[in-house]
């Protein structure tokens, strides 16, 4: 471990503020993330059908591969593939300098960008803005990380690291506001801030949870509707992906939707989930599939470090992570890992080699990482393969250079470990003289182990004899409670009555922050008008063809309608495909008569959904045939929302403050 290495641990754990936001992020990820997998009695069994996917895929790249490009590009994507950063930042480039501009004459490009952990990876927004180009993070997070010159702290929470009064000095002096710690107010500042970029903005760039191979499918998984904007109003759409984030169908899409909220912020699924198949009209989309070490990483004894989906849930439940938080985590030359954390440990040294292998030095091997991933990534096994010295990149490197008279002590003790009889006399030895010695024992500096810790005292006796005398112990207790134990009779509980689906949808929708109310096919029109003038709304962005709600009904009611969006339009309208009963989700696609900014732009997003038209699940709504012929299809469960500022949630940050769902019950006849 360098000597920089160790000093940003100190600096870290001395961090009075740092401790403080790392304790408050883990305990509140932990336990929203163990609510959230409380409801799923098969949570072993879905995170083991995701590792043999995750398997499947990484053995089988190559075809995946050729599968997903064929769709992709046969649905109009333009498909680039970079073997490393620098070809793949030569081609984001490329694309921006051939791009047009909003603004006639500019040569610069206004760049919108959501979260993209690969742009971290290659160095992108440093490229952009050395050839002239300004960039906008516009992720909560990742924007008050870009105002302070920082690399994300964390995969999921880029600002975990910070508490609210730095967040409100820092918009104070980069944004001129005055200085306050209040985070609506902070947000509401950001949310401002972004609404011009987006509109301005000649490019949106963005990552991508999932690509799906047997449609050419793109998936982006967000809260905020940073997301969305970035892929929807810009001209031009430029989606970064690691070219191991394949899943062969729709699916196995769903079962990693299941598993990929729950992991990351306790959601049964998170406020947006595109499903992009095709440039919306007059755009262009290009996709960058990005190397970079990964084929080596797949031929290494890392490989299962590729099945990651990025969920962060390792991090949180590391408790070296808890201590030191993702910016301790460096290379031997200083420079800061690209991905932190038990996952950071193995993918960073997996892709980039020698310099970031002394990162598994930061584990307490307790396996707690390996628990809380979905996909059961075996990470402790890969840290240990690190420590050996099993990098994918160049010759196989010294492992951790340990001292002489430590690696003769270890050959040592895997001589007496192997013969049963000499270890155990060895286990009572100590065990002896364990009485005689104290608590601790300082540790010879020659070893390189006293450097920061002691050698613990030998215990007093031998694991297996306190075993041993526990188990019998506890059986005799057993024994003895069986003798005075009497048997009463089962009672059988009575069923439950079975819940309808629209009942099931309202009660989820509700938990998730929508508003929802019910009415007959023939009062739908008389609702919708007098919601919006007790808004004092008399202006609206509204579908074509919403099922019991004609536009000219509308104008005749004193609304004005629109079918394209502006940003002083206080409220869209729209249907809906589906309704998704077990987590109370909204599947809105988009295509001619049905823009997207309807639900996304407006503050208020009132959605008309068909009581006939909820579904059970997310895997029978993302089959239905309107999902894959729409050029992009979203998947709506709530108001938008963020809680990147001391975990602090705040609704309303890019896209609707407000979701509204109108159920219209079915007709039915005698």
């Amino acid at each position: 471990m360098s000597t920089i290495f160790r000093e940003q641990i100190r600096k870290k754990i001395a961090d009075e503020a740092l401790q403080v936001a790392l304790d408050n992020n883990s305990r509140r990820r932990i336990q929203s993330r163990l609510a959230a997998f409380a409801a799923v009695p098969d949570f072993q069994e879905r995170r083991q059908r995701a590792h043999a996917i995750r398997a499947e895929v990484i053995e089988h790249l190559d075809k995946y591969l050729e599968q997903f490009i064929h769709h992709a590009q046969k649905n109009g994507l333009i498909v680039h593939r970079a073997k490393d950063a620098a070809e793949a930042v030569q081609m984001v480039l490329d694309v921006i300098s051939t791009s047009p501009r909003k603004v006639s004459g500019e040569k610069r490009a206004l760049i919108a960008k959501a979260k993209s952990m690969v742009s971290e990876e290659i160095g992108l927004n440093h490229a952009l803005e050395a050839a002239g180009h300004r960039v906008v993070e516009t992720d909560l997070g990742e924007y008050i990380v870009q105002l302070r010159h920082e690399r994300p702290a964390h995969i999921i929470t880029p600002a975990v690291h910070l508490r609210r009064h730095q967040v409100g000095e820092l918009f104070h002096e980069k944004l001129g506001i005055a200085y306050t710690e209040d985070i609506h107010a902070l947000t509401a500042t950001a949310r401002s801030v972004m609404r011009e970029i987006f509109l301005k903005a000649d490019v949106g760039i963005s990552g991508v949870n999932f690509a799906v191979a047997e449609t050419g499918a793109l998936t982006l998984v967000t809260n905020e509707g940073n997301g969305r904007m970035c892929t929807t109003l810009p001209p031009v759409h430029i989606a970064l992906m690691g070219m191991e984030r394949l899943l062969p169908t729709l699916d196995d899409l769903a079962l990693f939707i299941s598993l990929l909220p729950r992991s990351a912020t306790g959601q049964k699924m998170s406020v947006y989930t595109q499903i992009i198949h095709r440039p919306l009209q007059g755009q262009q989309r290009h996709l960058m599939i990005v190397d970079n070490g990964r084929s080596r990483m797949r031929e290494s004894g890392l490989r299962e470090g590729l099945y990651c989906i990025r969920c962060g849930a390792c991090l949180n439940a590391c408790p070296v992570f808890r201590e030191i938080g993702g910016h301790a985590y460096v290379g031997n030359d200083g420079m800061s890992a690209p991905y932190p954390g038990p996952i950071g440990s193995v993918v960073s040294p997996g892709l980039f080699g020698e310099n970031f292998a002394q990162l598994a030095q930061a584990s307490t091997l307790c396996g707690a990482c390996k628990d809380a991933c979905p996909v059961d990534i075996d990470l402790p096994k890969m840290l240990l393969r690190i420590r050996a010295g099993e990098l994918p990149v160049g010759k196989r490197s010294e492992g951790q250079s340990l001292p002489t008279v430590v690696k003769l002590g270890l050959a040592g003790f895997i001589r007496v470990s192997t013969l049963p009889g000499l270890f155990g006399w060895g286990q009572r030895v100590l065990g002896w003289l364990s009485s005689l010695l104290p608590d601790f024992l300082p540790a010879p500096a020659i070893t390189g182990w006293g450097v920061s810790k002691n050698f613990p005292k030998p215990a007093s006796k031998p694991f297996r004899a306190r075993f041993n005398r526990l188990s019998a112990e506890k059986l005799q207790g057993w024994s003895r409670q069986e003798d005075r134990y009497v048997a009463e009779p089962r009672q059988s509980a009575a069923p439950l009555p079975p819940v309808s689906l629209a009942s099931q949808f309202i009660s989820e929708a509700m938990a998730a922050g929508a508003h929802v109310s019910t009415c007959a096919p023939d009062q739908v029109l008389a609702w919708v008008v007098s919601f919006l003038h007790g808004r004092k709304i008399d202006r609206v962005q509204i579908w074509n063809n919403i099922p019991h709600l004609k536009a000219s009904d509308l104008m005749a009611a004193g609304i004005r309608v629109e079918k394209s969006g502006a940003p002083e339009i206080l409220a869209g309208i729209t249907g809906a495909l589906a309704g998704i009963a077990e987590t109370g989700s909204l599947v809105i696609p988009g295509g001619d008569g049905q823009p997207l900014t309807a639900s996304l732009m407006p503050e208020i997003h009132l959605a008309i959904l068909r009581a006939s038209d909820i579904l059970p699940s997310l895997a029978k709504a993302i089959q239905l045939p309107e999902v894959a012929s729409a050029p992009s299809t979203v998947i709506i469960t709530g108001p938008s929302r963020t809680a990147d500022i001391e975990m602090a949630l705040v609704v309303g940050v890019h896209g609707p403050k407000e979701l509204h769902i109108l159920v219209v019950e079915d007709v039915t006849t005698d």
